[in-house]
């Protein structure tokens, strides 16, 4: 590190991280604050309708115990079999970025910490972006204690990816299962690195919800809901089913006084391709963009030579020769629908951009000084977005 660095000093809060539109934070740590305000669950309970049943039993592979707490007989869970599987298929990263400071201290160095599922033998490793954004340094350690400096292959803010490397050798992949068929109420365990210090904490639950639409720091995503406590520092973890098989990777929770059981994971069906994009290419060059810069308006404005400016959203910059620019379109142009669903924001575009691949083409209706345009417009990949 530079020399000017003075000895580390406690990391200051991230206000922009802790709280969304909706309230969800993603699950890091950072030097020992918890990001996600109030950590995480006990556990799980239960309330049982005497009316209707007297018993609770969930089926896991593996064999179960039974006892009698006086009302209800309980069935617990037995996973250990399946969890001595897969813990050494996930690990603990510890982040070290190099932040400016005020004019007392310069600079100061700020500590991370989050998860990461091991996808190859040779030490490629999938995790989240927030996990690995703007780390000067990273460290991994395995589940047998040993530590290996990192770096990073690739990332995607878009789907909260990124894939690290370590040198290493014959370690344990996990085996990366299918999202698509997933029901509510399927059980899910959750293995990661709690609080940053607790790494191979298993957690278990059930699925809550597919299909979730979340936004996480203006990105809107589409994630798996769980009851299983995730708490910071579980952030690129793995979410996994009864089976084994690598189903998400934890990313996310709520957190707020009285609130608890709602944790969220990137469905992995969802992030294959950019998974397998960043690992060949160290950027995702199989989702098609547009090359634009969006910008939303509210309410009707002038603009320029007293132009009025209806509300929509308008594209204000492109980028030359990507897709935009090679369709004809223009800075200035309100866009009115796109893939034949009207549109009124960038989140709209964004949307409907996703369930479609590069080479497809599709029409836009765009307004171009008051004139209603229907342009074809086909898709380019690209990393730039």
């Amino acid at each position: 590190m530079a020399n000017n660095i003075p000895p580390r000093v406690p990391k200051r809060r991230n206000s922009s991280r802790n709280g969304t539109i909706i309230g969800i934070s993603a699950a890091i740590g950072i030097s020992a604050v918890l990001l996600s305000g109030v950590a995480g669950y006990a556990g799980a309970s239960y309330a049982i309708d005497q009316k209707q049943s007297n018993s609770v039993s969930t089926t896991i592979p593996n064999s179960n115990s039974s006892f009698n707490n006086g009302n209800t007989n309980i069935t617990v869970m037995d996973v250990s079999d399946t969890v001595a599987k897969l813990r050494p298929s996930v690990v603990e990263i510890s982040t070290e970025s190099v932040t400016s400071g005020n004019s007392i201290f310069g600079q100061y160095v700020s500590q991370g910490a989050g998860s990461g599922v091991i996808l190859s033998e040779d030490g490629y490793i999938v995790t989240n972006n927030h996990v690995v954004n703007g780390a000067s340094s990273m460290t991994v350690k395995t589940y047998d204690g040993q530590e290996y400096p990192a770096t990073l292959v690739g990332t995607d803010p878009q789907t909260d990816v990124a894939v690290i490397k370590i040198d290493a050798t014959g370690l344990t992949p996990a085996v990366v299962g299918s999202s698509d068929d997933i029901r509510v109420g399927q059980a899910a365990i959750a293995i990661g690195n709690p609080l940053g210090s607790l790494g191979g904490t298993v957690t278990t639950g059930i699925i809550s919800a597919v299909g979730r639409e979340i936004t996480i720091d203006n990105e809107t995503m589409t994630l798996l809901q769980t009851d299983a406590a995730i708490n910071p520092g579980n952030s690129g973890g793995g979410l996994f089913d009864v089976n084994g098989q690598l189903i998400g990777i934890v990313n996310a929770k709520q957190s707020d006084t009285g609130i608890e059981g709602l944790g969220f994971a990137i469905p992995i069906s969802d992030v294959t391709s950019v998974i397998d994009d960043l690992v060949k290419n160290g950027k995702v060059t199989s989702r098609p963009v547009l090359n634009v810069s969006l910008q939303q308006v509210q309410d009707s404005q002038y603009y320029g030579q007293n132009r009025t400016m209806e509300p929509g959203v308008y594209i204000v910059q492109i980028v030359e020769g990507g897709t935009a620019d090679l369709a004809g379109l223009q800075i200035g142009d309100r866009i009115i629908s796109f893939d034949g669903q009207d549109v009124t924001n960038s989140t709209e575009v964004k949307q409907i951009l996703k369930k479609h691949h590069v080479g497809d083409v599709v029409n836009m209706v765009i307004d171009r000084n008051g004139e209603t345009m229907e342009i074809e417009v086909e898709l380019k990949g690209s990393a730039s977005e």
